[in-house]
């Protein structure tokens, strides 16, 4: 099997493995994605979820947010931890969407990645799942998972996204993130992978290591 083969045999089997696999941050604009991505980091979609509701009922845009001290925007999001940090990155990141860019999240990586509290990783979250840009987010799931399986072998978040993109064709980068996401929350865990119950295993570079 040449590795372009195994590649394919990878993305497919991803993919009959995991096929609701879809974003699990609830959101209904970019605003709404680019606010529940930053309070992601270090906590998991479903707590967030929890919180963005009384958060985007209460002040549902970017100007809303801007005029928020960081002790009311904490009220709203101290359940998803570094609420400190998370705040104020919040509430600066809205302060310039409002002065560059008419209170709008920009389609741009440059524009994103030049906010406050926005790496690459939510760059790419908001490109892929607001603007429907093909991009990969590496996580820390994205990260383990397809260094795990052999669709990258990288010791870093940058050159794994940098392998991925060659590994996987450009159209399925943004459903493959999702793909492998949701493998490594049911099947590919962090501590103890459940290699027995893995339709990948036969593929797999850690299980043959490691069986």
């Amino acid at each position: 099997m040449t590795k372009e083969e195994w590649n394919n045999a990878v993305i497919k089997g991803l993919a009959e493995a995991h096929p609701d696999a879809r974003p699990e941050l609830n959101f209904t604009n970019p605003f709404e994605l680019l606010i529940a991505t930053m309070l992601s980091a270090q906590c998991t979609d479903r707590q967030v979820n929890k919180c963005t509701p009384a958060l985007f009922r209460d002040h549902p845009n970017a100007e809303s947010i801007s005029r928020m001290t960081p002790e009311e925007i904490a009220l709203y999001i101290k359940p998803c931890g570094f609420y400190n940090t998370k705040g104020k990155n919040i509430i600066a990141a809205c302060r310039e969407l409002v002065e560059k860019y008419g209170g709008e999240v920009p389609c741009d990586r440059e524009a994103l990645e030049a906010l406050p509290g926005v790496g690459r990783k939510t760059a790419n979250v908001v490109l892929s799942n607001a603007f429907g840009v093909p991009a990969i987010a590496v996580d820390t799931h994205v990260f383990r998972v397809s260094n795990r399986l052999g669709l990258a072998e990288a010791k870093t978040v940058e050159e794994t996204e940098k392998q991925l993109m060659q590994a996987i064709p450009k159209q399925l980068w943004s459903i493959m993130h999702h793909y492998i996401i949701f493998h490594g929350r049911r099947v590919c865990s962090a501590k103890k992978p459940n290699c027995a119950e893995c339709t990948l295993k036969g593929l797999c570079r850690y299980y043959k290591e490691n069986k």
